[in-house]
């Protein structure tokens, strides 16, 4: 797997994460968003390490 293809496939989970975190918030479901959470920043740092830009596409912010 080339750097291109890692990227996508963690900007890919990165935005399902998003997805099941603002989900889980709803339903006010806190230990699945704590460990969601977890993933979450995990790729976070995955993707700024890579060089992405998450401004435009970090929905959750924290």
């Amino acid at each position: 797997m080339n750097g291109a293809e890692i990227m996508k496939n963690a900007m890919d989970e990165f935005k399902d994460i998003q997805e099941y975190m603002t989900v889980a918030k709803e339903e006010n479901a806190s230990r699945t968003y704590a460990m969601l959470k977890k993933k979450y920043f995990y790729l976070k740092a995955l993707l700024t390490s890579l060089g992405v830009n998450l401004t435009d596409i970090d929905e959750i912010k924290e």
